[in-house]
């Protein structure tokens, strides 16, 4: 895993992302309304660094990153991957782009055709970009890299447990030598003990083949492990973003926050005393998303200045992980500060960075 400014740049910006899944009713099937799926997302990625995206289900996280990847045409927005937007990319360039961008998916027996051996699986990558050589010794090779015997060759998906299953999606993954590679929720999935093994097979091809990656999971302390930094969704928008270490130890969204407290903590005493946030409610729906800020319906120090206002993701100053600490953004008027409770409601002007 490298330092949170150990990039050289930005390999990957997303700018204003949008996913609007249009609502058909009726016999002539009108469109009556829209799920705001992902609304108006900004992000980058480091080059080198992985990036953990968290939040509930149904936030947008995985839809997003099949936006990036141009599995879904996004409703609006860019994808700047090297500098070059790959919405405006024909189809030539960007099966040229896809061998530097691929993913892992959730599911590793559904993300395995069950009809194809080991072998054709890693190879297809290979021949569906006409990569010349001794196609069966690479995929030997990489069974080899990921754990798994160079004689699974011609074993299928069936014969495999989920972990190996899934080992046999990074191998693919991992055929075209990318740059990028998004890893959707690629653990949850799998017993603990195997996912640790999976987490840290991700880290050590990170370190081999200098990857990137975008970590998707719900699992805080699998993100807390693997990420250098962290993104927090929260219905279709990103509502935090920080270097690892200081969005675990001073989270300014309530959202964060609350997820935080759900972690158990290996002290008993500490785990009895402390604050733990339940939220209210339900998320509200992508179809019909509450007006100002989109968390305030479950906020515990939301005003009523939040029902009328969407706060930007700005600035925060943060005393944890001093110069190396990057940039931490939230977007809350009243974020929770240092020593705060979550659920205190003092009185104070909305947070605006200067």
């Amino acid at each position: 895993m490298t330092e949170a400014n150990g990039g050289s740049g930005n390999l990957l910006e997303v700018k204003n992302m949008k996913m609007h899944f249009p609502i058909k009713a009726g016999v002539l099937k009108r469109t009556v309304g829209h799920v705001k799926a992902v609304d108006g997302v900004d992000l980058s990625v480091r080059k080198g660094e992985t990036l953990g995206l968290v939040g509930e289900s149904g936030c947008g996280k995985s839809t997003l990153a099949r936006m990036i990847l141009r599995l879904l045409e996004p409703t609006d927005g860019e994808v700047n991957f090297e500098g070059r937007d790959v919405l405006k990319l024909g189809r030539k360039d960007m099966l040229k782009v896809r061998r530097d961008m691929q993913i892992v998916f959730q599911d590793p027996y559904a993300s395995l055709n069950p009809r194809m051996t080991v072998g054709n699986i890693i190879a297809e990558p290979l021949k569906t970009h006409k990569i010349e050589g001794d196609k069966k010794k690479r995929v030997q090779e990489l069974l080899e890299i990921v754990g798994l015997s160079p004689e699974h060759y011609n074993r299928y998906p069936h014969e495999f447990s989920g972990g190996q299953r899934q080992r046999i999606g990074v191998a693919r993954a991992v055929a075209l030598n990318p740059k990028l590679i998004i890893c959707d929720e690629p653990v949850s999935a799998l017993d603990v003990s195997i996912q640790a093994q999976v987490v840290n097979l991700l880290q050590d091809l990170q370190k081999e083949f200098d990857l990137t990656y975008v970590f998707i999971a719900h699992d805080l302390s699998v993100v807390k492990h693997i990420s250098d930094r962290v993104a927090v969704m929260y219905l279709g928008k990103i509502v935090e973003v920080a270097d690892r270490k200081t969005l675990y130890a001073e989270p300014r969204h309530p959202y964060t926050a609350s997820l935080l407290s759900a972690i158990p903590i290996p002290d008993p005493e500490k785990e009895r005393s402390r604050q733990r946030v339940v939220l209210a409610g339900d998320v509200p729906s992508p179809s019909n998303p509450p007006s100002g800020c989109p968390f305030h319906t479950r906020c515990p120090r939301a005003r009523e200045y939040c029902k009328e206002n969407i706060p930007p993701l700005e600035k925060h100053e943060v005393g944890v992980g001093g110069e190396d600490a990057g940039e931490h953004r939230a977007a809350c008027f009243f974020p929770v500060m240092e020593g705060e409770r979550i659920d205190e409601r003092a009185d104070a002007e909305p947070y605006h960075s200067n």
